[in-house]
């Protein structure tokens, strides 16, 4: 006898939301996801350039490349100023301040800058930069889109953002609603990305808990 396994529904997940939809918001789902009920999902609030704008005044005729985000890049602009000028294409350090104007550690010309808020590397090429020379890397908002949750991802969609209360995907953006604060879920109907383990679930499920999406406990 073939034995038959019955789908879940959005009730064993969701056990409790606001009236009138309050819990719920209506999310543009990626082209090309494919999104199941009880999915976590995360959201693109940033898009980062691969390259930084020289200042207008600059002496050096450097650049600055290999632009990318980190786990905590914020929207803004990042400043980064020549603070000790190098001599002959030799050494020369860099102040860096995040977009809320506080100074993260220094960089160096010519080596690459790793660190969890902005990477780049500032080349130092042709006439040698002066102290005061200076690039800027604009991080932009994202496209706000929902895709399934990623852990790899530096563009938002790291971080868990809400559940799928029905199966959602398309070749090309598709209109879907999400529960996003307010409720209370059962965890153990949730689906994530292949290959999660136990603690980075219990990770995305204290960041729904920032959002009061909390887990219920029946007796």
């Amino acid at each position: 006898m073939t034995a038959l396994t019955e789908a879940n529904y959005l009730g064993d997940v969701l056990k409790f939301e606001l009236d009138n939809n309050q819990s719920r918001e209506q999310v543009t789902v990626l082209a090309g996801e494919s999104l199941v009920m009880g999915e976590v999902v995360g959201k693109i609030t940033k898009s980062t350039p691969t390259t930084g704008t020289a200042g207008t005044g600059n002496t050096g005729e450097g650049t600055c490349t290999g632009v990318t985000a980190g786990a905590l890049t914020e929207v803004g602009t990042y400043t980064l100023t020549v603070v000790t000028a190098p001599s002959a294409g030799v050494g020369g350090e860099i102040e860096v301040k995040n977009p809320d104007g506080i100074t993260l550690p220094l960089a160096e010309v010519g080596t690459a800058y790793v660190n969890d808020q902005i990477n780049f590397t500032v080349n130092d090429t042709g006439v040698d930069f002066i102290v005061g020379d200076s690039f800027t890397i604009a991080v932009a908002a994202g496209s706000n889109k929902v895709v399934a949750l990623d852990l790899t991802a530096v563009n938002g969609a790291q971080d868990a953002y809400g559940i799928m209360i029905a199966a959602y995907g398309d070749t090309g953006d598709v209109q879907g609603v999400a529960i996003v604060r307010d409720a209370q879920i059962e965890a153990t109907y949730l689906t994530w990305p292949s290959g999660f383990t136990t603690d980075q679930k219990n990770a995305a499920l204290a960041q729904l808990a920032t959002q009061h999406i909390v887990q219920r406990y029946d007796a």
